[in-house]
């Protein structure tokens, strides 16, 4: 076997997202396989890659049209794969910096929140309804509200407790997942690993997003996907903001010795 490759398949995110996990992050692997020796190409420069082919492809909504949106959904795919690409090369090459995952982290924000609402954008100029915006503005609120639910509980949780990311680190590294699929397993694993992996498609993320977007470009069907985009973020945001709450409460309660 290739070591190379198996390398390179190393540094895949072992608990992906649903459709990073087996189109974009495998394809940034192929990608990768290319240009991870040539040297201009750094992580941060591939970041920049990413955020610039994601301001085109938002262009390209913009300018409405079917060929247009063939073009955008393209890009976006692209964008995404450069964004996979920059992390398995940080890790691949053993340069992954605090400063690269919170650009990463930052542009990826930033990026969802121009596609969506560029497409809101093309779906009311096509029928002069707002409706498609006021969908993309719940749907990016609430989508915003999910992270920030997140780090306030962080936030909280290291107030009333120093070691708690030292003790969720060491939590997280308890439960990390290994390796069920690649290059190195049979088509049985593979499969197996394949069809779980589909349950994630509910889980409204990122990853989604690219393929919820991309079909909905390609169909032309902007405002059912906005619709869809809106109810899962309201949905989950709320969740989330509970979710974290709630657990919170539990942390803070004392432990009682029988």
């Amino acid at each position: 076997m290739n070591e190379k490759l198996l390398r390179l398949w190393d540094t895949k995110t072992k608990d992906d997202e649903w459709w990073s996990s087996f189109v974009t992050a495998p394809l940034a692997i192929a990608t990768n396989y290319v240009v991870i020796d040539i040297k201009w190409f750094t992580p941060n420069r591939v970041t920049l890659i990413s955020f610039v082919t994601a301001i085109i492809s938002t262009l390209f909504i913009i300018a409405g049209g079917t060929v247009n949106f063939v073009i955008a959904a393209i890009l976006i795919h692209a964008s995404h794969v450069f964004d996979c690409m920059d992390g398995q090369m940080a890790r691949y090459r053993q340069t992954t910096s605090s400063s690269g995952s919170y650009y990463d982290r930052v542009t990826d924000q930033i990026q969802v929140t121009i596609w969506f609402g560029a497409v809101a954008y093309a779906a009311f100029i096509q029928s002069h309804d707002p409706m498609p915006i006021f969908l993309a503005f719940i749907g990016v609120s609430f989508y915003s509200l999910r992270g920030y639910a997140k780090y306030v509980a962080i936030h909280v949780e290291v107030s009333r407790d120093r070691d708690y990311l030292e003790k969720k680190a060491q939590q997280d590294l308890r439960d990390k997942k290994t390796d069920s699929a690649g290059p190195q397993f049979g088509l049985k694993s593979n499969l197996r690993w394949f069809l779980g992996e589909q349950k994630k498609i509910f889980q409204f993320d990122e990853g989604v997003f690219v393929f919820m977007l991309s079909l909905a470009l390609l169909l032309n069907q902007l405002t059912p996907m906005l619709w869809i985009f809106a109810a899962s973020q309201l949905f989950y945001g709320l969740y989330r903001s509970w979710q974290n709450g709630h657990q919170i409460n539990l942390n803070q309660q004392p432990v009682i010795d029988k």
